[in-house]
C-alpha cells in the first residue's frame, strides 16, 4: 500500500477519533485484503510525524496507542479559548495518584501509613470516576483489603506509554508538577473542584489535630522552665 495515502487515512482517523488509536485499531479499518499490517503503519505514522514537525500540532504515543494534539508550548494561549478553567486538583489527591503510580500494587492502609493521615473515600471516589486508577486485585491478608493500580487512562492523560516513563522521584521537586500542562479534555466536561478542595482541608485539620513532637517537646520545656522559676530561692535543683 502506498505510504502516501496511508499516511493520510492515518492522519484523518487520529484527527477524528474521540482519543488515542491503537495499531490494531487502525489496521482494523481497512478491509482483510488491505489491511497494511503494524510495518507499513508504523512507517507511515513516522511519516505523519515528520511532517507535523514545527506544525501546532504533533504526533505522540501514550499507553492507549498514538493521537495528535496541540502542542504543550501553545495552550496558555489557546486555552483561553475556554471560558472555564480547567480543574486544580488538591495537593492531597495528588500525593495518593502520586503513591499509587510509584507503589502500586497498593491497598488504602498503606498509602494511609505513608502519607500519616487517614484517606477521604472522596479523593479515591474521583481518582476512580477519573479512570486514573482500579482495584487490581486483593492482599492476601485477613479482610482481603483491595489493591490498587493505575490504568491506561492514566497514562493517556499524562502523555506516557508505560509506567517507564515516570519521572524519578529525585526528578520531582514538587508534588503539584505532577498535573499535565496539556489539559486534553474540554474543562466544561471536568467536575467542580470542590470535592477536592475540601479533601485537602479536611487533611490539614487532621494534621493539626495532632501536634508533632518537636511542638511537644517545646511545651514540656517551657513547663520544665516555669516550674523552676517557681521553686523556693535556695531549693537545689536537679
Amino acid at each position: 500500500m502506498d505510504i502516501a495515502y496511508l499516511k493520510n487515512v492515518v492522519e484523518g482517523a487520529l484527527l477524528a477519533a474521540g482519543g488515542p488509536l491503537s495499531l490494531n485499531q487502525l489496521n482494523a479499518l481497512f478491509p482483510d485484503e488491505e489491511k497494511p499490517g503494524h510495518g507499513a503503519l508504523k512507517e507511515a505514522l513516522a511519516a505523519l510525524d515528520a511532517d507535523l514537525e514545527g506544525r501546532a500540532v504533533e504526533l505522540i504515543e501514550v499507553g492507549s496507542g498514538y493521537r495528535i494534539q496541540i502542542r504543550a508550548r501553545l495552550m496558555p494561549v489557546i486555552a483561553n479559548l475556554w471560558t472555564e478553567k480547567p480543574p486544580r486538583y488538591s495537593r492531597a489527591l495528588l500525593e495518593t495518584l502520586a503513591i499509587i503510580a510509584y507503589r502500586q500494587p497498593i491497598t488504602r492502609g498503606e498509602i494511609e501509613q505513608i502519607r500519616g493521615v487517614s484517606l477521604s473515600a472522596n479523593i479515591l471516589r474521583t481518582l476512580q470516576e477519573r479512570d486514573w486508577i482500579k482495584v487490581v486485585g486483593h492482599r492476601d491478608v485477613p479482610g482481603r483489603p483491595e489493591l490498587l493500580g493505575t490504568t491506561r487512562a492514566f497514562l493517556d492523560y499524562f502523555n506516557l506509554k508505560s509506567l517507564d516513563e515516570l519521572p524519578t522521584l529525585a526528578e520531582i521537586k514538587d508534588i503539584d508538577n505532577l498535573e499535565p500542562e496539556l489539559e486534553l479534555i474540554h474543562p466544561a466536561a471536568a467536575d467542580s473542584t470542590d470535592t477536592t478542595a475540601s479533601d485537602e482541608a479536611q487533611d490539614s485539620r487532621k494534621k493539626t489535630s495532632n501536634p508533632d513532637r518537636a511542638e511537644d517537646g517545646q511545651q514540656d520545656q517551657r513547663s520544665a522552665a516555669t516550674q523552676e522559676d517557681a521553686a523556693e530561692p535556695g531549693t537545689p535543683k536537679d
